[in-house]
This record gives C-alpha cells, structure tokens and sequence, in this order.
C-alpha cells in the first residue's frame, strides 16, 4: 500500500528531457490558478505550499504556461521556489492565450510566440526557459491536422537566440511531429494520454525508440477524473486509490512516460507522488486492459 507520508519517488525512475535528467513524478501547475484556469487561486498559501512540497518531496519536472491564469502559475513558482534549485526544469507552453471571457484562443504569429517566450521569462524571473512546448491549437479538442511550420519556425528563431534551450510539440499528430522534427530537434511531445485515452499508444513506443520523451496531459483524466469499477477494483485490493493505480499504469507504460499530474492540494499532491511506489503485476497489468477496451 503506498504511503501518502512516507515515499520515495526515485523508484519512479528519471528519463532524459532537454539537458536534465528528470524524475519521471513531476508536478503540473495548471489547477493552481483559479476556476477555469482563470485568475488567481482561491488559497494563495496554499498554492506556494503545494510548490513547495512538490519540490521538497524530490520533484525535478514542473510543467506550467504563462496562459494558466493568464500570469498566474508562474508568478506562483517565482514566489515559491526561486532562487531554483539546479536540477529544477521547468517546462512551459506557447501558442495560445486567453480571451477576456476565459476562452482559449490560438496564439501563433511570430508576434505573439516572441511576446509569449518574453512573459514567461519575466514571470518565471528566468533569463532563458529550459524546455518550450508549441502548443497546437488547431482543435482545442484534440489533435488535428495541419502545417506547424510557420509557427514552429519563429518558436526555433527564438531558441537560436538563446531565449530557449529545447523545444517540445502538444496537443499534436504524429504527422506534425515528423514535420516538427525536420525544422528543429524535438525532446518531448505533450498529449492527452492516460488508462482510458489510448490512441498515442503507438507513438509512444515510436518516440521511445527515438529517446523522446513523452508527457501525458490530463493522466487522471483531468476535468472528468477516470471513472471504471475495473480500476476501483484493482484499487481496493492493492490497498490503493483509483489515481495512484492510474500513475502506477502510466509509469509501467514505458520508460520515456513522464508525469505531470496536477492538484491544487498537499494532500493530494502527496498519494499521488506515492504511487512510485506501487508495483502492478502482470495479471493486474492485463486486468487494466479492460478499461481502455470499455472507454
């Protein structure tokens, strides 16, 4: 059973993202802004005490964007973690932005990229942003297709100025990744993927052969958490919760998987760093199938 008060998240293992190594257990920032992702937390202190855990409890990944409130998370990980820790990489996303409704809007010109890379760096108190992911936002849905060219062209102009040290792709295809790749070398793709949301399960085996990280969004499901009385189950028996089996899942999926699951709770934050710890077995493994298979 693992232990939301004691557990090590080396057993998670580390994999190779832009010039670190990085605990495959990180953290995302998104759900410390507000409702929606929109404006300020509702608890202040405890945003910067989840920050603060994360990073205390052996976290080396958080993933953020300066559109996740809009300027929210990243003052939030200023305040709480700066001066940072040299094996902290922080990775954040450009290519969209927030209407005044709390919409998500496409953010692509070379303008707009330049001027988001320029608020990252300030809130961040960062004079260059380690991993930037372009996210696509052709469909905010999912992925779709269409030429990332134009956009990812201006996103390596900036990293060839040295604002930017790696370049990541979200919300993609594989099409636009072969296309990404030919422009600028890519070290992870960001996509929705977790126990029930299974259609990257080639890709992810592709990029592993490649040695590129993959980083699920949305692993517990996000704003619809998994819902499966075959996840339940298997739960109860290991003496586990739903969320930490879901975890368990995605690290055993393949060694190139790092997480990012986020939570606004130090609680929260701490069952599921503890799922590090939790071992499935083959039968379990096989039993899990079954959810994907019902989705």
């Amino acid at each position: 059973m693992p232990s939301s008060d004691k557990f090590n998240i080396d057993k998670s293992g580390t994999y190779k993202l832009g010039g670190h190594s990085a605990r495959r257990l990180g953290y995302g920032a998104m759900q410390l802004a507000g409702k929606g992702v929109f404006g300020p937390p509702k608890d202040r202190d405890a945003a910067i005490a989840v920050l603060r855990e994360a990073v205390a409890s052996g976290v080396n990944h958080i993933d953020t964007s300066d559109y996740y409130g809009p300027h929210v998370t990243n003052k939030l990980i200023r305040e709480a973690l700066a001066p940072y820790p040299d094996d902290l990489v922080i990775v954040t996303k450009i290519g969209a932005r927030r209407g005044s409704d709390a919409s998500w809007l496409p953010a692509y010109s070379p303008e707009e990229l330049t001027q988001a890379v320029h608020d990252n760096l300030r809130n961040l108190g960062l004079e260059v942003l380690d991993v930037v992911n372009l996210r696509i936002m052709f469909d905010t849905l999912g992925p779709a297709e269409g030429s990332i060219e134009e956009p990812l062209t201006a996103l390596a102009e900036l990293q060839r100025k040295g604002l930017v040290r790696h370049i990541g792709l979200s919300n993609v295809t594989r099409a636009q990744i072969e296309e990404g790749r030919r422009i600028c070398e890519i070290v992870c793709v960001q996509n929705q993927y977790n126990l029930a949301h299974r259609q990257d399960d080639a890709l992810i085996d592709e990029l592993a052969r490649d040695g590129v990280a993959y980083v699920p969004f949305f692993p517990l499901g996000g704003f619809s958490p998994l819902q499966s009385s075959t996840l339940s189950g298997v739960a109860k028996r290991l003496g586990a919760t739903p969320m930490q089996v879901a975890l368990a899942w995605l690290l055993q999926r393949s060694p190139n998987v790092l997480l990012i699951p986020g939570t606004s709770s130090v609680g929260h934050l701490r069952e599921n760093l503890a799922a590090a710890e939790l071992e499935l077995t083959a039968d379990v493994l096989s039993e899990l199938e079954g959810v994907a298979k019902a989705a």
